[in-house]
């Protein structure tokens, strides 16, 4: 009955995610989607200029992204070639399973081990990254539902965004304060979580605690890192909100700063909950829905908001996978070139063995070049 039940959760839980999809993107995607149907003369007169700036505005968001990740890595970190392409493949991963930036993490600290970093500068990395965005996106769209209140626009989404933020930067905040100040309590903690789990190991999991409160200091304490790293989050952000802006410009609407941070900052907030990877549909149907709130036609919209997360959704699933494979065969030649060179050095070593072992001279020749003299050693007597 127990392995019944086992192998029926995964089926389950999936089929219930494929629902979610599906209801989201019928009854929140198509209808917006339906309004574009009497805009598609929009698409003779596209700016196909903007479209590239838009592109291009998007590469350097991901670009900004992988150099948030090197300013993270406390020490050397890997070429930034390579924290590129582990970006693109986590990216990829979170893009196509719902709740993926989970299982993007775990793949982005494998690879981030697998090229030479530890794991505890690895974990920490990632850690940092995640949470900087977070705060970063919540404090832009606070600063838009401010001025866009202050304006006279209200919509009642906002009060749900502003209380997802308040608990995101309540829980992180707390959690920040708990490993600068008690680290020892928080370590502790964990230690007695890590018993009840028993596939986890309470020591390693207390000192992973230490190292991740102790990464944290002196990141704390090297204030011209921390900054680097916070400006290369705002331009992740601010880039892909420029491409948002730039694509809604190739179909003829100029966003008003407000309601397009309000608009791009709520639609990333619910991304959050796992319902859909990466926010699948509830992106498109708040951007959609906000806009046309703030004044752009919803044909335009439309237009603007799906050729834009083409860019910034899909596209980086495949450029995440060829980057994943080019990261495998990096891994496989470097591995295949260091057993090679194991080769080389044990067949030199033992080629150097052989010849030591031919060139040495005997113990009486060795004694009396040094000045000594061995005596004549007597013949065994004949048996018998």
């Amino acid at each position: 009955m127990a392995r019944t039940r086992v192998r029926l959760v995964t089926p389950l839980r999936r089929l219930v995610q494929l629902l979610l999809v599906a209801f989201v993107v019928i009854y929140f995607v198509l209808p917006q989607i339906a309004g574009a149907r009497r805009a598609l003369n929009l698409l003779a007169g596209v700016n196909l200029w903007l479209i590239a700036l838009g592109v291009a505005l998007e590469a350097a968001s991901i670009l900004s992204y992988a150099n948030l990740t090197r300013a993270m890595i406390h020490g050397t970190s890997p070429p930034y070639l390579t924290l590129l392409r582990i970006n693109l493949s986590t990216l990829a991963v979170s893009h196509v399973i719902p709740g993926g930036a989970a299982v993007g993490g775990a793949l982005g600290f494998r690879l981030l081990t697998r090229f030479g970093l530890s794991g505890t500068d690895a974990a920490f990395a990632m850690a940092a990254q995640g949470i900087g965005s977070a705060v970063v996106l919540n404090l832009l769209l606070w600063l838009g539902l401010l001025v866009s209140i202050l304006g006279g626009s209200y919509n009642p989404l906002y009060a749900t965004a502003a209380l997802i933020g308040v608990v995101l930067l309540g829980g992180f905040s707390a959690l920040v304060v708990l490993l600068m100040r008690g680290e020892q309590r928080a370590a502790e903690v964990m230690r007695t979580v890590a018993r009840r789990v028993p596939f986890l190991d309470e020591a390693s999991v207390h000192r992973t605690v230490l190292r991740l409160a102790s990464r944290l200091q002196t990141l704390a304490a090297d204030r011209a890192r921390l900054r680097r790293g916070l400006l290369w989050d705002l331009a992740f952000w601010l880039c892909s909100a420029a491409s948002l802006w730039v694509f809604l410009a190739a179909f003829g609407y100029r966003a008003g700063v407000d309601g397009l941070i309000v608009a791009f900052g709520l639609a990333y907030v619910l991304a959050a909950i796992p319902i859909t990877p990466a926010g699948l549909g509830v992106v498109e149907a708040t951007m959609i829905a906000l806009l046309t709130f703030f004044g752009a036609d919803r044909g335009v919209a439309t237009l603007g908001v799906v050729s834009y997360r083409l860019i910034n959704f899909w596209l980086p699933i495949p450029l995440g996978a060829l980057a994943y494979l080019s990261l495998q065969v990096e891994q496989e030649t470097f591995e295949g070139r260091r057993r090679a060179a194991e080769r080389r050095k044990a067949v030199e070593l033992r080629r150097l063995a052989e010849r030591s072992l031919r060139e040495a001279e005997d113990r009486r020749a060795w004694a009396e070049r040094h000045g000594m003299k061995l005596g004549r050693r007597e013949p065994d007597p004949p048996k018998g």
